[in-house]
């Protein structure tokens, strides 16, 4: 599961796009997510993919993806003194986020199935309490893990208000899973390849709602051996006068604060950078025509190689030829500056501070051509009328050998038949 955001950076910017894709809808819960680093849950060298929305698995330790825990906490619906069991607790990185919204007067227990898992989360939790800063924003309540499997848990020892499984339920142990629910109360667990969340109205009523498609490893059935070995939940203990003095004063310290500094209580967030659109560069295309040019040196023309025995059929083929040429190549000209406009007028229209540019150059093209154009008739003006004579005296020459040609293949057919 997951790939459902793009990368980030860093766990702000991880958090910034499960805000944009609308997986963290909630001030609280986007608040918590930036308070934890993802990343410091990961074993050391496989931190290199923590800010991927990907699930990660090494050995036994396990992170589902944060599209998924951002979905699970949402759902959850978490408040400050509620009662919170995390089936399948792992790292225990869901557990710390939602210890900083249940505050100092929640429950906060966790149960996993294999025991380094455990004494890893223990570990992580006591490393958080060292050096996390988000103790001086928040209030929070330290998770309780026990190692065991949860379907040989005592039945009805204790429910709580909020329920979250790891893990998906198979049908046979749905019912055992609930009970672990109050009146009330919220459970969150995948069932049928789809994230659940469960409302207990009552205790034979309840309201489910589908949150998205989810695959999730089965719960890991205990053995014969173990069915007989249950355990129990981690017992509540009220906190120390020393812990609830600590908490007080936090409290006012912190209130403080927030009154000399409102800033501060916004949720910390960096405004991701807009993305620039890469513009392609416009590039001035060449067009190469081939000339042909005709000079009285060449001696009388292109036509002039041309012997007298000549198929006139195959000179008009010749001429039809190079006609097609010269159509197709003109066809192919107009095609090109026909779509050069088009891009000069779409590149105006995209970017309105080069619409001055472009019309100038088309102002520019024009005047060229209408100098182009002026030049020529200079040029024909000014051109020698024995050039221009000797020009036409070729094409009559031409016309004239053709006919010819064409007269004497007519006689030879004429004595053919009569012979």
């Amino acid at each position: 599961m997951g790939g459902a955001v793009s990368a980030g950076e860093d766990n702000d910017e991880l958090i910034d796009n499960l805000v944009e894709a609308e997986y963290i809808k909630t001030p609280v819960v986007e608040k918590v997510f930036r308070a934890v680093d993802r990343a410091d849950y990961y074993a050391e060298g496989c931190k290199e993919n923590a800010y991927r929305d990907l699930a990660w698995k090494h050995g036994n330790l396990h992170l589902s993806a944060p599209c998924i825990y951002s979905e699970v906490l949402e759902a959850l619906l978490l408040q400050p003194g509620l009662s919170f069991l995390n089936l399948g607790s792992g790292t225990g990185y869901l557990s710390t986020v939602a210890g900083l919204i249940l505050g100092p007067y929640g429950v906060n227990h966790g149960v996993e199935l294999h025991e380094d898992v455990m004494i890893y989360a223990r570990r992580k939790v006591k490393e958080f309490l060292q050096i996390s800063n988000a103790l001086d924003e928040h209030e929070f309540c330290k998770p309780s893990f026990v190692c065991g499997n949860c379907l040989v848990l005592e039945a009805g020892s204790r429910r709580y208000d909020r329920v979250y499984c790891g893990a998906a339920c198979p049908p046979e142990h749905c019912a055992f899973i609930r009970n672990f629910v109050k009146v009330g109360g919220i459970l969150v667990m995948p069932f049928n390849d789809q994230l659940v969340q469960i409302k207990r109205t009552g205790e034979s009523s309840w309201q489910e709602r589908n949150i998205l498609p989810v695959s999730f490893a089965m719960l890991v059935q205990p053995s014969p051996k173990e069915r007989l070995a249950t355990f129990s939940l981690p017992d509540f203990h009220p906190s120390s006068l020393q812990e609830l003095s600590r908490i007080s004063i936090r409290r006012v310290l912190r209130s403080q604060v927030d009154r000399e500094h409102p800033a501060l209580k916004d949720c910390r967030r960096t405004t991701p950078a807009a993305k620039k659109k890469k513009q392609a560069k416009r590039r001035v295309q060449r067009i190469v025509i081939p000339i042909f040019e005709e000079s009285d040196d060449s001696g009388g023309g292109r036509f002039d190689h041309q012997s007298g025995d000549d198929d006139p059929h195959e000179d008009a083929a010749q001429n039809s030829r190079r006609g097609s040429h010269i159509t197709a190549m003109i066809e192919h000209i107009m095609n090109e500056e026909r779509r050069m406009d088009e891009d000069s007028s779409n590149s105006a229209a995209d970017d309105p501070a080069s619409t001055v540019d472009v019309e100038s150059l088309a102002s520019s093209r024009e005047d060229e051509r209408v100098d182009q154009r002026k030049r020529g008739a200079e040029d024909d003006d000014h051109e020698p009328k024995w050039r221009r004579r000797s020009s036409r005296g070729r094409c009559s020459e031409f016309q004239t050998r053709k006919s010819h040609r064409g007269h004497d293949r007519a006689h030879n057919e004429r004595g053919e038949a009569d012979g």
